[in-house]
């Protein structure tokens, strides 16, 4: 029989130890989708879910430096690595093993086979979701992916000026040739409020990610302004929904969180 015709992405398998599956993307570097994939993870675990955070971007993993963690664990078994425990979730970063004074240069197939041993070679402890912090772009690391694993959906995130919007319309392009659903998009350093005088401005234009989101027919998640204290808190290892859960900061997160929770129960 032939399989010329073979759909490599009608192949993808659920994982066993996530009930969901979140992917954050975004078209370029600089957005930060990291920040939002961190808090975003926190906000499930707030709303009385079990998480999982799997930082694989393999150029520039960030998930050791917000969490203040910088190895997975003291036990490692035959079947593999275990992850470790922070804040309440499970997490796991290539970066707990890199020197990370040192750039990282890999070949595409070095690339398919970590992603592949990230997913597989993790004893992961069940939960409900498990949210991905994918590298920005759409290259090898995305394909191989979406290639092993079926994916609950995608996020982009993405700052509202039309440089950004432009590499936004390329990511939703990939997932959507690649049979991934699009949850929707955020807009990150949507607007800036002075904490003085309570001014809000908008820095980098305004309603870019909310346009887009009409124009691709894609659901508009929610806006996040650049803010000091959601930055503080990322670098120094307790993201903001950590550390002020009750704060406005933490509000547009939590909210986002509700729209993916209502997304993954249709």
């Amino acid at each position: 029989m032939s399989h010329e015709n073979e759909n490599p992405f009608d192949l993808q398998k659920k994982v066993p130890y996530a009930k969901h599956v979140i992917a954050i993307a975004s078209g370029k570097g600089g957005v930060g989708k990291s920040t939002v994939a961190a808090n975003l993870a926190l906000s499930l675990k707030e709303k009385g879910f079990s998480v999982g955070l799997l930082d694989l971007d393999l150029y520039g993993p960030s998930v050791p430096m917000m969490f203040g963690h910088h190895k997975p664990t003291e036990s490692v078994s035959e079947e593999g690595i275990l992850p470790a425990i922070k804040y309440g979730i499970q997490l796991m970063s290539l970066g707990f093993f890199l020197d990370t004074q040192s750039a990282v240069i890999w070949r595409g197939p070095l690339v398919t086979r970590a992603v592949g041993q990230l997913l597989s070679d993790v004893i992961w402890k069940p939960m409900d979701y498990l949210v991905l912090d994918l590298p920005p772009g759409t290259g090898d690391i995305q394909l191989s992916l979406v290639q092993k694993i079926k994916l609950t959906g995608a996020i982009i995130v993405t700052t509202p000026q039309d440089l950004a919007l432009a590499d936004v319309k390329r990511g939703i392009s990939m997932f959507e040739k690649v049979n991934v659903p699009i949850i929707g998009i955020v807009e990150n350093m949507s607007y800036f409020k002075c904490p003085e005088c309570g001014h809000t401005s908008y820095i980098f234009g305004q309603n870019g990610g909310f346009r887009e989101s009409e124009r691709s027919k894609v659901a508009f998640l929610g806006e996040i302004p650049l803010n000091e204290n959601i930055m503080t808190a990322t670098d120094t290892g307790c993201p903001i929904v950590e550390s002020k859960p009750d704060s406005e900061e933490s509000r547009h997160y939590l909210e986002i969180a509700d729209k993916v929770i209502a997304y993954c129960k249709q």
